[in-house]
């Protein structure tokens, strides 16, 4: 046998006593093994060698002295680095979880020896091993099964530092759960509580674990990755470099928990491929049972993914093997990682959190010992174009979801082999959670909450922040205020020159160049290719408006940045206020400000009424850096408001509102005391938002959506108005639809005043 690569050197302080655990896999593995301790072993050594995997009690009883040295070592095989065209064997080496079939090591060993290198795992004394055994397990287990484990976790660790593209993967997982002191405690606990057997307890909780427990397997991941480049071929992927360095600094000290924003199916491969290429390890990320079908569940399990069921009811084992498992992958420094939304946005718009997963990882924290830390990073992926939009619109339409089948899972590739511009994926600032959680509640449940809410909220504030302004939501943005009217490319330039200039002064983050006709051009084919935007090029020149029935279609691109522009339409709509006199601009702006901030909670994130209120005053300070001085001035939000430019209310605001309204009406014509059945009431407002659309009673067709209805309904069931009730229930839903009413008019003259000025603006441009 040709000679292996032989770099691997006896370990110092092995020379009086060894007891080698040798884990061979095949017989070729074992006579690398067997060459290396001849020639890598002192003579005067005493060592014993057996094979690992078989390691019993006997081996390391009490009449082995505790100075031996265990010496973990094991054959882990490079991947070729040869020039030239690669030969299937090398392939074969690569893919099989970089271990070659045993029927193709010899022949990788006579042509590439150094191919296959020894591994030493760091040698531990057993007495130190007895001692850990007791500390860790107390006796849940054999001493035999835990010195087994921690050889092979060792021999990971090595195998990794020695051959390079060998990202780490979690070992023996289930086994330390099952073993674990906190295990093994927990379940006599909650044996107690529910009055079953320990063992009973254990015994379920381990087939829990079974169930849910992600499997990693480096083939799994590789392919995995190698499917998502597939599916990401029609993309270009930006990042920030800086930003993943120093995310990889952190995560040398701390657990990493990525938080990113759900808008399509490609978001695991975009987040996996990126911190896979960028060295960190790979996460364990969290599915549904409802990708359990074959073959996707198996994928997905030996990919990382911990299973969960969709609801797990008032069973306390699952709770407490879920907490366990949550501990054990946080103190180990696992990387966790999850969506926050729990499902795709339908909208575009960032969905309310899910607090479930996030309380059992906060429960599961409190437990850590020490002063460990956990840190909370929030991640924004936008697409400037997306394949699954008319999908999700339909869905916002009232058609039933799709359900995921093989089918699904051949045809989605195809969905993407054209080109779709760059995907952005954004890191925000990394949250401590010991930090966001802040001081321990005093023990009631309620306070609990909170605390996981604020936690919660204040990820869904920086995902935000973090997002990119993309040239496809800033098209949308400009042609669903337009009332269905197609524009010329020199138009559409007008229109979007002020919203680039107030960007650009509030240094948000913009992924293309506007500005630019060739950049806009580029844009707008794009949305016409896709079936967004409609071109007609018969008149003079062409122009463009948003397609007949994809208003949805294009509101989902222009939702994604609606959120950066709530506190300047919040700003405007005070100002008109108190322009018409309805409310006094030194007196009563704040609480108006605050009303509207009420209404819409349910629709966009608010940070602290703190951060509120100076995230309005910085929106002031842009039109007027005066402002604070000049309020008490006649006729000052007038004038305010004439100086805003561009904007901004009408275009964010008021297909939101529409729907609102529409909701708060025919609550308003319901009879108070008729319970509201959440779903037929949903179609009732769908189908009159329709008939009033065709009617040209409705001005927005994105208006017509069951998420934006059912979004309306929450703030109604938040004022106690879905009753069932009496006449005082009547008269608060028609103060209700009076107070949408009202503000829809604010919106539609604030539409007029603005086109008045725009108006006003061309005319003064062309006289100069």
């Amino acid at each position: 046998m040709p000679a292996p690569s032989l770099a691997a050197t006896w370990p110092a302080g092995a020379e009086a006593g060894a007891l080698v655990l040798r884990f061979d896999r095949t017989p070729t593995e074992r006579g690398v093994l067997e060459e290396w301790l001849a020639a890598a072993c002192p003579r005067s050594a005493n060592i014993d060698c057996i094979d690992g995997r078989r390691l019993g009690l006997g081996d390391v009883g009490g009449e082995r002295p505790g100075d031996t040295l265990v010496v973990p070592v094991s054959v882990a095989w490079a991947a070729s680095r040869g020039e030239g065209r690669a030969r299937w064997p090398d392939a074969m080496a690569i893919v099989n979880e970089r271990i070659p079939i045993s029927r193709l090591q010899e022949r990788i060993l006579r042509r590439a020896p150094g191919r296959a290198r020894v591994i030493v795992g760091e040698p531990a004394p057993l007495e130190d091993l007895r001692r850990r055994f007791e500390q860790k397990t107390g006796g849940a287990e054999s001493l035999a099964a835990f010195i087994r484990r921690q050889a092979e976790l060792a021999l990971d660790r090595a195998g990794r530092a020695a051959v390079s593209g060998r990202y780490k993967l979690p070992r023996m997982v289930l086994e330390e759960v099952r073993a674990s002191r906190s295990f093994v405690e927990g379940a006599e606990r909650l044996a107690e509580k529910t009055g079953h057997r320990p063992q009973e307890i254990i015994e379920l909780g381990t087939d829990y674990l079974l169930e849910m427990a992600a499997t990693h397997s480096r083939l799994a991941i590789d392919l995995f990755e190698r499917f998502g480049r597939v599916l990401l071929r029609a993309y270009k992927l930006t990042v920030d470099e800086d930003q993943l360095e120093a995310l990889r600094t952190l995560n040398r000290r701390h657990t990493l928990v990525f938080l990113p924003n759900h808008r399509s199916y490609l978001d695991p491969f975009v987040v996996r491929s990126t911190l896979l290429t960028h060295g960190f390890p790979a996460n364990h990320c969290f599915a549904g049972n409802n990708m359990s079908w074959w073959p996707m569940g198996d994928w997905v399990r030996r990919t990382g993914n911990i299973i969960l069921r969709r609801s797990i009811g008032d069973d306390p084992v699952y709770k407490f093997v879920l907490r366990e498992y949550l501990g054990y992958l946080m103190s180990k420094r696992l990387n966790l990682e999850w969506y926050l939304e729990g499902g795709r946005t339908r909208t575009g718009k960032l969905r309310p959190p899910k607090f479930g997963l996030l309380t059992y990882l906060v429960g599961a924290f409190e437990k850590l010992a020490g002063d460990q830390d956990v840190y909370l990073v929030p991640m924004s992926i936008v697409y400037d174009g997306l394949p699954e939009v008319s999908s999700l619109a339909s869905e916002q339409r009232g058609d039933a979801k799709k359900p995921e089948r093989i089918t699904w899972l051949l045809n989605y590739p195809r969905a993407t082999g054209r080109g779709f511009g760059k995907v952005h994926m954004c890191i925000g600032e990394p949250l401590s959670l010991r930090e966001a959680l802040g001081p321990g509640p005093e023990g009631n449940d309620e306070a609990r909450r909170h605390r996981v809410e604020k936690v919660a909220f204040e990820v869904c504030h920086h995902i935000n922040r973090a997002t990119p302004v993309t040239p496809t939501a800033l098209v949308t943005l400009a042609l669903l205020d337009l009332d269905d009217r197609a524009l010329t490319l020199s138009e559409i330039q007008a229109i979007l020159a002020p919203f680039i200039r107030y960007f650009d002064a509030r240094k948000l983050p913009v992924t293309g160049d506007l500005s630019s006709a060739g950049e806009l051009r580029h844009t707008l084919d794009w949305l016409t290719d896709n079936g967004v935007v409609v071109r007609f090029d018969g008149g003079l020149e062409p122009i463009w408006g948003i397609s007949p029935d994809h208003h949805l279609d294009a509101a989902f691109y222009r939702n994604s940045i609606v959120h950066m522009l709530v506190d300047r339409a919040i700003v405007e709509l005070v100002l008109a206020a108190a322009a018409d006199g309805r409310i006094g601009i030194e007196n009563d702006a704040w609480d108006e400000a605050l009303r509207l901030r009420d209404l819409l909670k349910f629709e966009f994130f608010f940070p602290d009424k703190a951060e509120f209120r100076q995230g309005l005053k910085a929106e002031l300070a842009l039109i007027d850096a005066d402002w604070a001085s000049k309020l008490s001035q006649a006729g000052y939000a007038r004038r305010i408001l004439t100086d805003a430019h561009p904007h901004v209310a009408h275009a964010a605001l008021h297909s939101f509102i529409e729907a609102y309204y529409i909701t708060a009406e025919r609550l308003a014509a319901r009879l108070p005391a008729q319970r509201v059945d959440e779903k037929a009431f949903i179609a009732e407002c769908f189908g009159v938002a329709r008939q009033r659309r065709m009617q040209r009673r409705l001005r927005s067709s994105d208006a017509i959506s069951t998420e934006v209805f059912r979004t309306a309904l929450k703030v109604a069931a938040h004022r106690d108005l879905l009753g069932p009730g009496g006449e005082d229930l009547a008269k608060r839903r028609r103060a209700f639809a009076g107070e949408l009413a009202e503000l829809l008019d604010r919106l539609e003259k604030m539409r007029d005043f603005a086109r008045l000025l725009e108006r006003s603006r061309g005319e003064c441009e062309v006289a100069s």
